[in-house]
């Protein structure tokens, strides 16, 4: 079969806060037209790198040393992926447009004016003799916006409709929600901890690093008072537009309030953590879009099934009954490829000079083009 791909090939590549490896997803992006998904792939994280990551999201000695060297040992994964999007794609290197990269978030202060993810572009590109764009939020956060999250403006081109309002729930390491109204107003912000924790729990009890199909979750109960106090968390009540991250859900964070239920079981606090995240998400979504015909899942936790149910019982609970939570197989994109695909889309955007962000969303002075672009 002839591909008519010329000029519109772009690569994305995204590793989130569950800091577990890099996706990537090889695209063809034409104006007004579907997406059209080339390759996928998906890069491991080592054990060394892991810890260097979750060491530099907590100040330390030797930061700076320490966050170069993670950074080159992150451009070299994201190079592998990019060499098995060559391969799975039957791509040429001078066939792709350029790669749109996230970078590992270490640290997000939009409050104090910075937000950084490491990265090593110029290394990438190169490695891979293609032109790369990275730094994607720095320019929102110098306008004065929260630098995140970033996909809903690609959330409205592909899934956005007239028809309906729609709600894109990401459940990465972070939840956030993308409300898509029907009369075309877009909303996003970030909900609070989703895998970061349950990951986390996962490791240190079942020695994994997530908790496959949620067993462990599925096994315990959820314990009410542990989640009376999670969810005395003042982020919760914050209105939009905002952000967060390991800075404020950190394993200290849980620590700190596991302390006062001394006894509980590692299974029951799995349940307790999934019932955190699901009742955060379905309060926002009863909240800012009780309208919503239906939920769509994107990220890690939408092949969690006692998350997902999980998450169906909250919105019933919480008033929204009747709202299904479907996957976003559904809208004609995988889960897992949403996010990558998203940086693909704003990496073409900035080669366009086309503003990326939502100010509605994130609470910046203005639409920006985003991005740093590296010549290869």
């Amino acid at each position: 079969m002839t591909r008519n791909t010329a000029g519109n090939v772009y690569f994305g590549l995204m590793s989130g806060t569950s800091m577990d490896g890099v996706d990537g997803i090889a695209v063809a992006l034409t104006p007004d037209k579907p997406p059209v998904v080339l390759g996928e792939a998906f890069v491991n994280f080592s054990d060394g790198l892991r810890q260097a990551l979750f060491a530099l999201q907590q100040p330390g000695d030797n930061e700076i040393e320490r966050e170069a060297l993670a950074a080159n040992a992150l451009a070299t994964c994201y190079m592998v992926c990019c060499h098995e999007l060559l391969r799975g794609s039957s791509l040429s290197a001078a066939e792709v447009r350029a790669i749109g990269v996230h970078g590992q978030t270490v640290r997000h202060r939009p409050e104090q004016g910075y937000t950084r993810q490491i990265n090593n572009p110029a290394l990438l590109a190169e490695m891979t003799q293609i032109d790369v764009v990275a730094d994607f939020r720095s320019r929102d956060i110098a306008a004065g916006g929260q630098g995140a999250p970033l996909v809903p403006a690609f959330h409205a081109t592909i899934f956005g409709t007239p028809s309906e309002t729609r709600v894109v729930c990401n459940l990465g390491g972070i939840s956030n929600l993308t409300i898509l109204g029907a009369a075309g107003h877009v909303r996003g912000f970030d909900c609070g901890p989703a895998n970061v924790f349950l990951d986390t729990w996962a490791q240190r009890h079942l020695g994994k690093p997530f908790d496959d199909n949620g067993q462990l979750a599925a096994s315990g109960q959820v314990h009410r008072p542990l989640l009376h106090t999670l969810l005395e968390e003042p982020f919760f009540e914050q209105q939009p537009p905002k952000s967060t991250g390991r800075d404020l859900f950190s394993t200290a964070w849980l620590d700190t309030r596991l302390q006062q239920h001394a006894g509980v079981s590692p299974e029951d606090v799995q349940a307790t953590l999934v019932a955190l995240t699901a009742i955060t998400v379905a309060r926002e979504i009863e909240r800012h879009a009780p309208e919503s015909k239906a939920v769509y899942v994107c990220g890690g936790g939408a092949r969690n099934p006692a998350l997902m149910q999980a998450l169906q019982t909250a919105l019933e609970q919480s008033g929204a009954s009747g709202m299904p939570v479907l996957t976003t197989a559904a809208l004609g994109v995988p889960p897992q490829q949403v996010e990558p695909m998203a940086f693909a889309w704003l990496a073409m955007r900035c080669l366009a000079r086309e503003s990326g962000n939502l100010p509605a969303v994130t609470g910046a002075a203005g639409e920006r083009v985003l991005g740093a672009i590296y010549p290869r």
